[in-house]
């Protein structure tokens, strides 16, 4: 039993440590750059002076530099993440395609002239006007 226990907690701490983990990732494409900023703080202070008998403030500036540090985290993206994204903007190709060709085809039905029934009407008036002269015009002529 102990040797058993002795080996469980070498493997234990023979685990890959963080560096082994970080070079992983670094050579897959992980990159962290360090980048800082300087911002200068501008205060006005004051601080009373006594100059015979009287109580007079005096002012004067005082500039502090502050430097801020952060990271820049650049993590490569998955297999499928690259994936997906890939298929999202497949999807919104398409999908705008099918816009365009809607709205194409309604600008089509809008440009198109529309028909005026009142021509149709006055069509027909006349050739019935014509078919019954006709009609009268071959009795009288026989």
């Amino acid at each position: 039993m102990g040797k058993l226990f002795i080996v469980i907690i070498s493997i234990f701490l023979y685990s890959c440590s963080a560096q082994y983990h970080l070079n992983k990732a670094i050579k897959k494409g992980y990159k962290c750059e360090e980048t800082g900023d300087t911002i200068r703080i501008t205060t006005l202070d004051s601080i009373p002076v006594i100059i015979n008998d009287t109580i007079v403030w005096e002012k004067f500036i005082s500039t502090k530099d502050t430097i801020i540090k952060y990271k820049n985290v650049y993590v490569p993206k998955t297999r499928i993440e690259l994936k997906r994204e890939y298929k999202i903007k497949i999807k919104t190709i398409y999908k705008d395609k099918v816009v365009e060709k809607a709205q194409a085809k309604a600008e089509g039905k809008k440009n198109q002239p529309k028909g005026n029934l009142n021509l149709l009407f006055v069509g027909v008036g006349i050739g019935l006007l014509l078919s019954y002269l006709w009609k009268y015009a071959k009795k009288s002529l026989i």
